[in-house]
């Protein structure tokens, strides 16, 4: 393989797409955006490192790799030309059959990750792209997301990979994962951050009015979307009754007894409707609103804990600690939308 002519401390960051047929086109030219902006932010003289952003975009053969969008990108460099790598990018490309959205897995993209991944600085692989990465073995004990609508397929296809459906990306030691394909850009704008500092990333987002507050924590959608319509009016209704009485009491006896069921019977149907116990759903429910309570207010933790249903400051710490890795006080202080 070609070695390029600069150390891990010096010359540019050399970012490597890994590219194939049928690829998605803003997995690729979106976050080659953010990494062009950011050099022009570099070049502009602001303060911190100006180790700016080599992108190149390597495949199998050379020439025009027609996209999913009819868009052609066209790739100058072989796989087996690639040098030193401080980012490796793994694109993805969904499609949707019979039984809805599914990955495709490139053969010839998974055996050269098997030999580039391991030396990569940091992998990061965009929507079903992780499917690819994870077919190389790169995700094995790595807690990783990808598009929602195919994560399941991806924790049963990987069992050695946590599978996370709910972030919009995830971060897990050098090897990085995003949800759907816009969420491309956010990854990207993560990486930049990593590598020059919040106050970087900000004026990069401020230039390409994008919005930085949705970080690796925040939800590629809302609980409700999350789970089944189901086919029960009565659950559907309960379902939207929960979601106005946060603060009531929502245990299993008492959503059972307001459905008139035993609770054995009432939890059996609830999940076999959402796919949810009720516990883990109430939880959710609850942590979604004290989310936008924290990005959206100036309200403290007791009373959020109160007006979600928590109880407790301590229970509200628990939650956000086990679910989403944080507290809530430093969830507020990245994810504030609101003055």
């Amino acid at each position: 393989m070609n070695s390029r002519p600069h150390s891990p401390l010096s010359g540019p960051h050399v970012v490597v797409f890994a590219m194939f047929p049928g690829i998605d086109a803003l997995d690729v030219t979106g976050p080659a955006e953010v990494f062009a902006m950011t050099n022009l932010v570099l070049g502009a003289g602001h303060p911190g490192p100006a180790r700016g952003y080599e992108v190149h975009l390597a495949g199998e053969r050379r020439g025009p790799v027609e996209t999913s969008a009819g868009v052609r990108l066209h790739v100058e460099e072989l796989f087996c030309e690639q040098g030193t790598i401080d980012t490796l990018v793994v694109p993805g490309r969904i499609r949707i059959g019979a039984d809805g959205p599914e990955p495709h897995v490139d053969p010839a993209v998974v055996a050269w990750l098997r030999e580039a991944g391991p030396a990569a600085g940091r992998v990061a692989s965009v929507c079903v792209g992780a499917q690819v990465t994870a077919a190389a073995g790169l995700l094995d004990g790595h807690r990783a997301t990808t598009h929602w609508a195919t994560a399941e397929r991806f924790a049963a296809d990987h069992p050695a990979v946590e599978v996370d459906p709910d972030p919009i990306f995830v971060r897990s030691g050098r090897m990085w994962t995003s949800a759907g394909i816009t969420s491309s850009m956010d990854l990207a704008l993560a990486l930049v951050a990593e590598d020059h500092g919040d106050e970087v990333a900000l004026e990069v987002a401020r230039i390409m009015v994008m919005y930085l507050q949705r970080p690796g924590g925040q939800s590629q959608f809302s609980v409700p979307l999350a789970h089944p319509a189901g086919s029960r009016a009565d659950l559907r209704e309960l379902r939207r009754w929960i979601g106005e009485h946060l603060d009531a009491d929502l245990s299993v006896p008492a959503l059972a007894a307001r459905m008139s069921m035993s609770e054995r019977h009432f939890a059996r149907v609830f999940r076999a409707e959402t796919g949810s116990t009720p516990g883990a759903y109430v939880e959710r429910m609850r942590l979604e609103a004290a989310r936008r309570l924290l990005e959206r207010t100036s309200r403290l933790a007791p009373d959020i804990a109160r007006a979600c249903g928590f109880g407790s400051v301590e229970s509200l710490h628990r939650v956000f600690r086990d679910r989403l890795d944080t507290s809530p006080g430093e969830y507020r202080s990245r994810f504030r939308t609101a003055a």
